[in-house]
């Protein structure tokens, strides 16, 4: 282990962890013309499609963990390339419902299998992707996701409330 590393706390390592992968990705498909955050948009995009469904942009940020309106400005940018289309809702016009395009559904297969690779790369130490250890590795990070946070401050201010 790095003596960087050595004695860190586990929400440093988290950090750590999270910029290494964001980093690799941006390098890794960059090359398709997409950043990591337009990668985690349109990957979302194109499993939730596959699934049976067209979401709204504020479904595919609370599927995504990214805020609604970062959400918009990405779809709006990848609308622009030509990689996805954004629809009012014929049900409800304040939402706006996305799909990938035909060249937004190509891109997404080649960037989901560059991502792949990297993700066999990571978990090697594991014992790679199907191995008992990434397994549990993904069960607890799951646990950590499943943990609402709520700053301090906030937590305060609730408490204050009749």
């Amino acid at each position: 282990m790095s003596s960087v590393i050595e004695g860190a706390t586990p929400g440093f390592l988290v950090w750590r962890l999270s910029m290494k992968w964001r980093v690799a990705v941006d390098r890794a498909v960059a090359p398709l013309g997409l950043t990591h955050a337009q990668y985690a948009l349109v990957a979302s995009l194109y499993g939730m499609h596959r699934d049976g469904l067209r979401p709204s942009q504020r479904q595919l940020a609370d599927h995504t963990g990214l805020e609604a309106l970062y959400v918009s400005k990405l779809a709006r940018a990848l609308e622009t390339a030509g990689l996805l289309e954004r629809e009012r809702d014929p049900r409800d016009p304040r939402a706006v419902r996305l799909a990938l395009t035909e060249q937004g559904r190509e891109a997404t297969r080649r960037a989901i299998e560059v991502v792949q690779e990297l993700m066999g790369q990571l978990l090697e130490p594991l014992g790679g992707l199907d191995s008992a250890r990434t397994r549990e590795f993904a069960r607890e990070l799951t646990t950590l996701l499943d943990v609402p946070l709520v700053p301090s401050t906030e937590q305060e201010h609730e408490k204050e409330q009749p």
